[in-house]
């Protein structure tokens, strides 16, 4: 799976290293001091790189766990988000991460126990409070679990303080890790969804969504909490209708009795990330019109933007209650 693997120096002795270079032992093995001289540097070619990307291997220092953005929540006390990985194994068009890195190398960082450290002092701070945390803010959750091992290091954690809450985003139908241990009542398996002419055009190297919805359905008959992500909306023609067609689809593989919350959040990006973006894939339709800057974002003009999320909205909430509901506005 990788040609290269970068070592940073700090962790080149580091259990979990060890055991990932051992699996991919005919690897080409490069060693640095810290892993931003390799992901960091200008003039890279992110598009080359997305080819056949290369894995860093590093360990976290300063702040592991963040604050999430204002509007970002699922009704908890406080939310927080976390990113043991940088990059995912996708290419979708329409995400931030296509504009916000130089390299599209992966970056791996195996300290994981500095991060379950982190997140139980944050628990600490106040064990009355019900906290959310989110593991695929910089990556995708599950899409490499075989590789990186997370889910075996942080649902037990997990398990063990009921008080948190983990959410898995990702669009992998990468599951056996779930299906061959006991759901955990406070780990939220989340799916992202858009309809299958939105994925089959922006969201490259994922699994189709035919898959995506047999996984979640194995997932909720085997006793996990489910989320549906529906975010971002991608406006296109007929797209009205063909996400009211999507909607009763998802719902009819996944009864609203197994989720645990859906979400819903339309196209937006950074000014100076979306240009980027652009840059990268100057002929992608998305970025080509129907767009405008608003309170330093871009995104869909208004009529455009509310039309199709108050439709989408409403179609929704035909299957779940307002309190499994969440907006991101």
């Amino acid at each position: 799976m990788f040609g290269r693997i970068y070592i940073e120096e700090a962790v080149q002795n580091h259990p979990r290293t060890l055991e990932i270079l051992n699996r991919y032992d005919r690897a080409e093995r490069i060693d640095c001091g810290r892993y931003g001289e390799v992901f960091n540097p200008k003039r890279q070619s992110f598009r080359l790189q997305k080819q056949n990307p290369a894995l860093i291997l590093a360990t976290k220092h300063g702040n592991r766990v963040l604050p999430t953005p204002t509007g970002y929540g699922l009704g908890a006390d406080q939310h927080y988000y976390f990113s043991h990985m940088l990059n995912c194994l996708y290419d979708c068009r329409y995400c931030f991460l296509q504009g916000m890195y130089q390299s599209a190398n992966y970056v791996l960082f195996v300290n994981y126990e500095d991060f379950v450290n982190d997140i139980k002092a944050t628990l600490d701070e106040d064990p009355s409070k019900q906290c959310f945390f989110f593991s695929g803010y910089d990556c995708d959750s599950l899409a490499m679990d075989k590789v990186t091992g997370f889910t075996k290091v942080f649902l037990p954690f997990f398990a063990q303080h009921k008080n948190a809450w983990l959410e898995l985003r990702t669009k992998s139908v990468n599951i056996s890790s779930l299906l061959e241990r006991e759901p955990i009542p406070n780990v939220v398996v989340a799916y992202s969804l858009n309809p299958k002419p939105v994925a089959d055009s922006l969201e490259h190297r994922a699994p189709p969504i035919k898959n995506r919805l047999t996984a979640l359905r194995k997932l909720a008959e085997a006793g996990w909490e489910i989320g549906l992500r529906f975010d971002p909306l991608i406006h296109f023609e007929n797209g009205i209708e063909k996400y009211s067609q999507f909607i009763d689809q998802v719902f009819d593989s996944v009864p609203p009795g197994y989720i645990h919350s859906v979400t819903l959040g339309t196209f937006r990006s950074p000014k100076n990330v979306l240009k980027k973006m652009e840059s990268l894939y100057p002929k992608e339709p998305l970025f080509m019109g129907n767009l405008q800057l608003k309170d330093g974002a871009i995104g869909y003009e208004e009529a455009i933007e509310q039309s199709l999320f108050s439709s989408v909205e409403e179609k929704i909430l035909q299957y779940i209650p307002p309190s499994k509901y969440f907006p991101c506005q």
